[in-house]
């Protein structure tokens, strides 16, 4: 009996023990997961903590980044505004300087032109080539002009006026010639016979030297001096035999006679 409460005992004290020893093994089955979820949660929580930062990082490096764009943006609208700026100095400076050339052109022209008024310049005029100046040429052209619009009093006054300011003038004989016919035209016969005798005195061999003999005694006739003026076309005849002059001076002869 006594053995068989002995056996109870032991019995249940080795399931004791079993019990206790499958209660540990679970209690270190238990701590050990916790510890791995802890471990877990440590290896998360760095994992989402380091993820965190890198976003951080890219956040800031983002913000500088756009800073940075922004300011190279800036710059570059800086130099746009800049090189606009420049553009239009250039091209005011591109205006300033045509401006200046016109000028200079303009005031070299205006040189020239003042000095081609005082230089003299080759003419011809009768067949004769001579140096005139140019105030003298325009003088002279005037008062041929006045002769050909038939104003014989504005040119009479003209070649009067060329003769006695240019006495040395190229022009001279021929002004003389057109004073007398101006003279004539004028009725002023007697002043006419003195221009075309002092025609013939300076230039007795000018182109114009027959008519104006031809002339002399045409004047001649008007002032009703016949024997002046045969003399005077025989003279004529003599001098330049072989002018369109002589001819009509012969003609006249035969009518005067």
């Amino acid at each position: 009996m006594i053995a068989l409460q002995r056996c109870a005992v032991a019995a249940a004290l080795a399931a004791a023990s079993l019990f206790t020893a499958g209660a540990q093994a679970a209690l270190f089955e238990d701590d050990e997961a916790r510890r791995a979820i802890l471990d877990l949660r440590q290896r998360m929580e760095q994992q989402r903590q380091g993820t965190a930062d890198e976003l951080r990082r890219a956040t800031d490096e983002n913000a500088s980044l756009r800073r940075s764009l922004l300011d190279l943006q800036n710059q570059i609208e800086a130099l746009r505004s800049e090189l606009a700026r420049m553009r239009g100095q250039d091209e005011q400076l591109s205006r300033e300087l045509a401006d200046v050339q016109r000028r200079q052109k303009d005031i070299a022209q205006g040189v020239e032109d003042r000095l081609r008024r005082f230089e003299p310049v080759q003419v011809q005029v009768d067949g004769r080539e001579f140096s005139a100046d140019p105030a003298e040429q325009r003088e002279f052209e005037a008062a041929l002009g006045a002769f050909r619009k038939g104003d014989f009093v504005a040119a009479q006054a003209a070649f009067a006026d060329f003769a006695r300011k240019y006495p040395s003038s190229g022009y001279r004989p021929t002004a003389l010639f057109w004073l007398g016919n101006a003279q004539y035209a004028n009725r002023d016969y007697r002043g006419a016979i003195a221009n075309f005798r002092a025609l013939l005195q300076q230039a007795p061999d000018h182109p114009r030297a027959p008519e104006a003999v031809l002339s002399i005694a045409n004047c001649q006739i008007e002032l009703k001096d016949n024997a002046s003026a045969r003399r005077t076309l025989d003279d004529l005849v003599k001098a330049y035999p072989q002018s369109e002059a002589a001819v009509a001076a012969r003609d006249r002869l035969t009518k005067l006679r």
